[in-house]
């Protein structure tokens, strides 16, 4: 199951953590897998640390041979994600941050000027989770919490997506999952979108305030054209007018599969790194 949600700071995290401790309770084994690769935080909220990268993930990136390159810029407006600059008269330059590693300009230089170059682009972690809470009525152990994390300032993190969910999956059928949990990013954008394809339901969350519904419907249309079947939890649900998230719901024929009211527990839980004990859901 994928846990999104259009806008950011609706809980997106907090949920798939109780999503996560409702399932454990239950005696599931869960595989959580935090995809927001540019800002993750489940860690923090579960009061770990990442330590060591178990694995990387890699894009190849073109290199330029000033050997070969007589500077005629035909890679530069070919570039779909801008990341090629030229000044006239001058080299091209790459921009990595921007680059998606599609190799097309590699492709067109009829000098053979450009040669594409595996770079690291981020870090894999893996946690197996305990109790931290001797009295916790949530005793499995079998929790399992895998971070992706960007390389500093890139701004194209889907392949770190897609190399974080890859080894989330292996990992569920490795350890037998009964279920494995994808936290995406916030947006609509292509990173977010990795996370969602394919998957066998999405939870969309949101708050009762103008632009959570905004972003709902957004998220929505975008499960909708995808296919996915989708769900909505609406939380902090008593601090604002539901009405209009009930609204787009019922337009979409969408459930509100939950409503969470405001509560201490939770926020003192959040604040402290102990979200793992929580199980309201």
């Amino acid at each position: 199951m994928a846990v999104t949600g259009g806008k950011g700071g609706v809980g997106k995290s907090t949920i798939a953590i109780l999503l996560a401790n409702k399932l454990r309770s239950q005696g599931k084994r869960v595989v959580l897998a935090d995809l927001d690769v540019e800002c993750p935080n489940d860690y923090l909220l579960l009061g770990q640390s990442l330590g060591k990268p178990i694995d990387f993930s890699f894009a190849r990136l073109p290199k330029l041979d000033r050997d070969k390159c007589q500077k005629c810029g035909i890679c530069v407006p070919k570039c779909r994600s801008h990341a090629i600059f030229q000044a006239p008269g001058q080299y091209p330059i790459f921009l990595s941050e921007l680059c998606s590693g599609c190799g097309l300009c590699a492709h067109l230089c009829p000098f053979g000027a450009i040669k594409m170059e595996k770079v690291r682009t981020g870090k894999i972690y893996e946690k197996k989770l305990k109790t931290q809470n001797a009295n916790s009525k949530i005793k499995s152990e079998d929790f399992y919490l895998v971070t992706g994390k960007s390389k500093e300032l890139l701004e194209e993190t889907g392949p770190v997506v897609t190399k974080t969910r890859q080894y989330a999956e292996e990992l569920s059928q490795k350890v037998r999952a009964d279920y494995l949990l994808l936290d995406t990013a916030a947006g609509m954008h292509c990173s977010v979108i990795r996370g969602l394809i394919g998957v066998d339901l999405v939870m969309a969350v949101t708050e009762p305030t103008p632009l959570g519904a905004h972003d709902l419907r957004l998220i929505l249309q975008l499960t909708n054209k995808l296919g996915l079947p989708t769900q909505i939890v609406l939380n902090q649900a008593d601090l604002g007018k539901s009405k209009a998230i009930e609204k787009i719901a019922k337009r979409a024929a969408v459930e509100i599969k939950n409503k969470i009211l405001y509560s201490k527990k939770i926020v003192n839980a959040y604040s402290r790194g102990r979200l793992q004990e929580i199980n309201i859901l």
